[in-house]
């Protein structure tokens, strides 16, 4: 998990993406493509957290990227330890709560209003370049499109509002709403219920490897939009298929293999 965590520290940090996709694994082994009737979305597949790397910087210049580091990390181990040891706190909260440790950690003078500037950051993030577009036809070739993310449901609402995009997904699964995280398989349960599909039915799209896996020993068939095309994780399961952004998707579902 900690390669991972890197991979998205370096990808909130501004890396420069690569703009060619690639390319789609063979037809899915547990499902075809044509075969599925919704996909549902990571948060991050669709919304882009560079910005608050960028912002670190800007609150902290020199040290933006070991702040996003550490805070981070902290965040994502926060996140799987609540899970484990019931005692939820929502995505914000533990968005706070290890903002606050990583200050500590690098004895950072953070004031209130830093530390609020880059919680609210949170809340205002754009969507990737290509998302429109891709989703516009996910959803014009019937395709049912839904989020299963780990973010709030208040901020995934606002996230597609402010991005006019809103009418496109029919439901927002949060994990707050469940008191958990992925990857608990109760966390992807939600797909299959919410939507009222098989899991086969459905595709779920990724953006961290470890979610990979936790979809995979679901059940699900899974697509990972793996923009800085890393490694995958060695938990013995593998995505379906896989391409740099939202576009591979589209061409992984419709053209012809």
């Amino acid at each position: 998990m900690s390669v991972n965590r890197r991979e998205f520290l370096l990808l909130a940090a501004g890396s420069t993406l690569a703009g060619q996709s690639i390319a789609a694994s063979a037809e899915p082994a547990s499902a075809s493509a044509s075969a599925f009737k919704a996909i549902a979305f990571d948060g991050f597949a669709i919304f882009d957290p560079r910005p608050i790397a960028a912002l670190a910087e800007s609150l902290f210049p020199g040290r933006g990227t070991t702040l996003m580091d550490a805070w981070r990390t902290r965040q994502f181990e926060y996140q799987w330890l609540r899970a484990l040891s019931h005692e939820y706190a929502d995505f914000l909260h533990v968005t706070e709560e290890s903002l606050r440790f990583a200050a500590q950690q690098l004895r950072l003078d953070m004031s209130t209003n830093q530390r609020q500037q880059l919680i609210l950051e949170w809340s205002k993030l754009p969507v990737w370049p290509e998302v429109s577009e891709a989703i516009t036809a996910l959803r014009n070739a019937g395709l049912r499109l839904a989020f299963l993310s780990n973010m709030t449901r208040s901020m995934l609402e606002d996230g597609v509002k402010r991005t006019q995009l809103d009418k496109m997904f029919e439901t927002i699964l949060s994990t707050d709403q469940i008191h958990t995280y992925k990857p608990d398989p109760r966390a992807y349960q939600m797909a299959e219920t919410g939507l009222k599909l098989r899991r086969e039915e459905i595709l779920f799209v990724a953006f961290a490897g470890w979610d990979v896996a936790g979809a995979k020993w679901f059940g699900l068939p899974t697509f990972w939009v793996n923009r800085l095309g890393s490694a995958a994780e060695e938990l013995g399961v593998e995505a379906n298929a896989s391409g740099r952004d939202l576009n591979s998707l589209v061409r992984f579902l419709f053209d012809k293999h």
